[in-house]
């Protein structure tokens, strides 16, 4: 109560005493108001000020750069009548046009976008919306699944994001993941805005069978990454890039806080050789090693087992065998096979790999000095059956390339979408026997299929990820 008492006989003093000031000085009244207007008016920026956060300046540096990608492609859907449709062959389906839609960022001047490969499966036409609505035609310069990385261009200049680094990034500090989700609801294509924390660094994901790339070392993050922000950008509290946003953990398909970027730094290697090259040439060790479906406790293993070595290939060249166990590679601890394939991930051809074995569980260690070389498939005699449909032999080397279940056969190593619309086939299928025909190389397909006449029906049996199918096509 005195305190309280104290307070207001000050408040009473001070107005009686400005009261009295005003009378005696009346020209001192302006004195007054402009006090409190600058009062108000400093209040007013101290404001302001708080407004503009850290987020939103960060926000502000790069959205500039980001673009909202829609995609057109053909979907194959069962065809009513099978004669009615390609010059080549009569295929069992028929098509449906799809769109979908991502995000991107520019990373070199002249129009050079940075997005995820998974966005253009079987696309046919690239448009590419600036913020102010503009429509661009974009071509597609060159993708790489295993990383999940594209890259396309544009005839444009275009601001170019400010680049950072993923190997500082803290656990808990700011990030902002700036794309478009669900912009083809949206009347405009101003990007959308997120934050979260850095949830952590390092994640590799588990791979499952609708899964064609290979998600290591990856930024997690509970900033809302939804449908549509797949290839944006992932930037620290300065606005810098650290990471490419591309793919959450939902059971709705919404955002539950478990989303994953890219780490820049493997995404501009990748995109790097894919401007140089149009793709990106992948090293091979010659070794393959236990999975998580072959490892009862896969996480701490504490090693990775190696399960087989290709004879003549890099890992048999530098005296690895089969049964050993690889517990570091370039300096990284290999706690399970994922480590490993992180490690293969930024290797080059010709690249020396440093690696420490056991030969048991038990033993103690090793060193060994293996050299990388070119994938099997890279190397090997390619066939041309038609145009646009190249094979290869199946070889042991190719086997555990791709880790196929067959052994022999005719691996479809390049195809394009006209032919594949067509046929059935993908990239990647082994085909087995051509109507009762086994098939035991690439070369054998191309006879066979030259030695049938104009009309004549014919049956294709494959493997595609281990489960035989078939297809039945014919001549014109």
């Amino acid at each position: 109560m005195v305190r309280l008492t104290r307070t207001r006989l000050l408040a009473s003093t001070i107005v009686a005493v400005a009261a009295a000031g005003c009378r005696a000085t009346p020209e001192g009244a302006p004195a007054l108001v402009d006090r409190a207007s600058a009062q108000r008016a400093a209040q007013t920026s101290a404001l302001a000020s708080s407004r503009r956060t850290a987020i939103v300046d960060a926000a502000a540096k790069v959205a500039p750069s980001v673009l909202s990608i829609t995609v057109g492609s053909r979907r194959r859907v069962p065809a009513g009548d099978p004669f009615d449709f390609f010059s080549f062959f009569v295929p069992r389906t028929t098509e449906q046009r799809v769109q979908g839609y991502c995000t991107g960022f520019v990373i070199r001047r002249g129009g050079i976008i940075l997005t995820n490969q998974h966005c253009f499966n079987n696309a046919d036409s690239i448009t590419v919306s600036l913020a102010d609505g503009t429509d661009l035609v974009a071509r597609l310069l060159g993708e790489d699944p295993t990383t999940d990385i594209a890259v396309l261009k544009v005839d444009r200049e275009l601001p170019v994001a400010p680049i950072g680094r993923s190997t500082d990034l803290l656990i808990g500090e700011w990030v902002v993941a700036i794309g478009n989700p669900y912009t083809y609801l949206l009347g405009n294509s101003e990007p959308t805005v997120t934050a979260g924390v850095v949830s952590a660094t390092g994640r590799n994901v588990l791979p499952n069978n609708e899964q064609s790339g290979l998600y290591l070392d990856m930024i997690q993050t509970d900033a809302s990454i939804n449908p549509g922000n797949s290839g944006g950008p992932l930037t620290n509290s300065m606005g810098d890039v650290v990471g490419v946003n591309s793919f959450i953990f939902s059971q709705s398909g919404g955002s539950i806080g478990l989303g994953f970027a890219i780490p820049i730094e493997r995404a501009l290697r990748v995109a790097d050789e894919i401007i140089r090259s149009g793709s990106v040439r992948r090293a091979w060790t010659g070794l393959t090693v236990g999975d998580a479906r072959t490892m009862r406790d896969w996480k701490t293993a504490g090693g990775v087992a190696i399960t087989a070595i290709t004879e003549g290939g890099p890992a048999a060249r530098a005296g690895l065998e089969a049964g050993m166990i690889l517990t570091e590679a370039n300096g990284r601890r290999l706690r399970n096979y994922l480590d490993w394939e992180a490690v293969k991930l930024d290797l080059h051809v010709g690249d020396t790999v440093q690696v420490r074995i056991k030969r048991s569980a038990t033993g103690s260690t090793e060193s060994r000095r293996l050299i990388t070389g070119d994938l099997p498939s890279v190397t090997a005699a390619r066939v041309s059956i038609i145009r646009g449909l190249e094979l290869i032999t199946v070889t042991s080397g190719i086997q555990a390339e791709r880790s196929l279940r067959r052994d022999r056969g005719a691996l479809v190593y390049r195809i394009t979408d006209e032919v594949s619309r067509a046929t059935g086939l993908l990239e990647g299928d082994v085909i087995l026997a051509i109507d009762r025909t086994e098939i035991r190389t690439a070369a054998q397909v191309a006879s066979l299929l030259e030695s049938m006449g104009s009309q004549r029906m014919f049956r294709i049996l494959f493997d595609r990820g281990g489960a035989i199918s078939y297809v039945d096509l014919s001549f014109r």
